[in-house]
């Protein structure tokens, strides 16, 4: 695996791994840390959390799973970055202590440091035709083909 491809997953391993522990922590009964409450601590109608957990589930769909186009993937990271910009931007409005407005900035580093090295990735690694062509060129899929 090259640098370039190493530095991609673990900064989209990051950004993935907090968006899947705040969508479910949203919808715990009993929050882990301090989540409890905070969509209504934030002044945000109780219906956000819901749109919020779906958005971030489909976000991290999009870039984890091969063979999602190109566009998708970049639509996931504009969302994310408006969602971590506006996460900022209501802490610091409710008085919240500065480790709480600046969270959301670390991870849009780490958002922004997974975009740039997607943009870095080969193209055919991002095309979604490419990966149809490794899937029919791996031993597993040929091995299956001539069995059948």
């Amino acid at each position: 695996m090259t640098r370039n491809k190493r530095i991609y997953w673990i900064a989209t391993g990051i950004v993935s791994a907090v968006m899947v522990y705040s969508a479910v922590n949203f919808n715990l009964a009993n929050p882990l840390g301090p989540m409890k409450g905070v969509v209504r601590h934030l002044g945000l109608p109780d219906y956000f959390r819901i749109e919020l957990t779906t958005a971030k589930v489909l976000g991290v769909l999009a870039l984890l799973l091969p063979g999602v186009p190109r566009k998708v993937r970049e639509f996931a990271y504009a969302g994310f970055a408006i969602t971590l910009i506006s996460a900022a931007i209501a802490h610091f409005s409710v008085g919240d202590p500065f480790f709480f407005v600046i969270d959301p900035l670390f991870f849009l580093g780490a958002l922004v440091t997974s975009y740039v090295y997607f943009q870095k990735l080969p193209p055919r690694e991002r095309d979604v035709r490419r990966f149809a062509e490794v899937l029919e060129s791996a031993p597993e899929t040929r091995a299956m083909t001539r069995s059948a």
